[in-house]
């Protein structure tokens, strides 16, 4: 018999979501194969079972978070999987009678051993997640008399939560003036004019990291505008030979920028920085990351020593990561140690933006659509094909000048792309 334990995930996440169990209890499973898939934070991670044989039982249901090192299923040998459960069930029904033999002198053990008889006989009645059974442990309740909202009979915390304050909110008076605000949007959602979706794990740890990182620092955006007439002449006359040389990768507009933000950072190293409490760490290398939309948020892959890549290896760097993301195959190194960030809402058609920090990050640059507008050029009016850039920063590290100096930087080598050359 094998327990199925989450592993380690990386040194700062300690749990995960169950995303999917990938085998069924009945189900054989061999060594090596999948089990479950978490969602953590920043990735998914998919669990092997390290023994082969039939899955017995799972310990967590989909949508339970779980801790590193706790057991979430058991694998058995296929003979043994109806056997090994009868000792479990038999052997606390004598120490039933403990309790009441001993009076106040019970002992711990005893007490706690005595609910889990409880607990067996209603799990052959009522499936529920462990930490439902907790819940209703404490607060007394009985599983099989609590009416669940899950179709399939499941027992959550939610139905724990509600069976147990309908005898409190009939004897408080405080709860009954709150009940109709209560039940308003439970009115709504039963007539289907509100549909109430839980945020997925990632999508609650963007919305934490995002507040905290406007909590906690001091950000400013700058400004400017690229002329991106020479680049895109540059990239049309080159982008054919250049897939035809790199085993078909595309020259796009991302590599240009990603060697812009090398070069400035390079001259202004506190915009590659990191604020650790009184003191500031200067990077010595160049980790870009690269935003990346998902179905389940935005993620942020690193491109990493992006000052030692060409073109292409940069390009083919975006591409791969993009796909991995797509497809949920990120590791935890994939998006670990970035010492920038660049986003580009410039795919999805946004003009302008004021783009939120990444993290420990001081620095973020926003890229956005390409618009034909009438500029002056000398003393005539062009129509030519303008950029909107937005540098977001943490003025607690980085002074204005910095600030507007390194996004100068960027717009002047986009402007004349050949200069790029030089800084490669």
């Amino acid at each position: 018999m094998a327990e199925i334990k989450v592993p380690e995930l990386a040194e700062s996440i300690t749990e995960g979501t169950i995303a999917q169990w990938l085998k069924q209890p009945g189900e054989t499973v061999e060594k090596g194969e999948f089990i479950v898939e978490l969602e953590t934070d920043k990735v998914n991670v998919e669990v092997i079972s390290e023994e082969a044989g039939v899955v017995q039982e799972h310990l967590a249901q989909e949508g339970d978070t779980v801790e590193v090192g706790q057991v979430i299923a058991i694998v058995g040998a296929a003979s043994g999987g109806s056997a090994a459960p009868a000792p479990e069930a038999s052997a606390p029904a004598p120490k039933a009678e403990e309790p009441a033999a001993a009076g106040a002198g019970t002992t711990m053990e005893a007490v706690e051993k005595a609910p889990a008889v409880e607990e067996q006989s209603s799990t052959d009645r009522t499936i529920a997640s462990p930490a439902a059974r907790k819940l209703a442990r404490e607060k007394g309740i009985d599983l099989a008399a609590i009416s669940p909202v899950d179709p399939m009979g499941r027992v959550r915390v939610q139905d724990v939560e509600a069976h147990g304050s309908q005898p409190a909110a009939a004897s408080a008076p405080a709860q009954k003036a709150e009940a109709p605000k209560a039940a308003a949007p439970s009115s709504d959602e039963e007539s289907g004019r509100v549909i109430r979706e839980k945020m997925s794990r990632r999508r609650q740890t963007i919305a934490k990291r995002l507040l905290e990182v406007r909590q906690s620092t001091a950000m400013l955006t700058t400004f400017n505008e690229i002329d991106m007439t020479n680049v895109m002449a540059l990239r049309s006359r080159k982008k054919d030979k250049f897939q035809q040389d790199h085993d078909g990768t595309r020259l796009g507009f991302m590599s240009f920028f990603t060697k812009a933000v090398t070069a400035a950072l390079k001259k202004y190293p506190y915009v590659n920085a990191e604020l650790d409490g009184t003191d500031v760490l200067l990077k010595q290398f160049f980790d870009v990351g690269i935003a990346v939309s998902t179905e389940e948020g935005l993620v942020v892959p690193i491109v990493r020593d992006t000052d030692k890549k060409n073109f292409a290896e940069i390009e083919a760097s975006i591409a791969d990561l993009a796909k991995k993301a797509r497809d949920k195959k990120l590791s935890i190194a994939d998006m670990t140690g970035g010492s920038f960030t660049i986003t580009n809402g410039g795919v999805f058609g946004s003009l302008m933006s004021t783009p939120i920090l990444n993290g420990t990050q001081v620095g973020i640059l926003g890229m956005h659509t390409i618009q034909k507008r009438p500029v002056a050029i000398g003393d005539s009016i062009e129509i030519r094909p303008m950029m909107y850039v937005a540098l977001s920063y943490d003025h607690r590290v980085i002074d204005g000048s910095d600030s507007v100096g390194f996004l100068k930087m960027i717009k002047d080598l986009i402007e004349n792309p050949e200069d790029l050359l030089l800084e490669s």
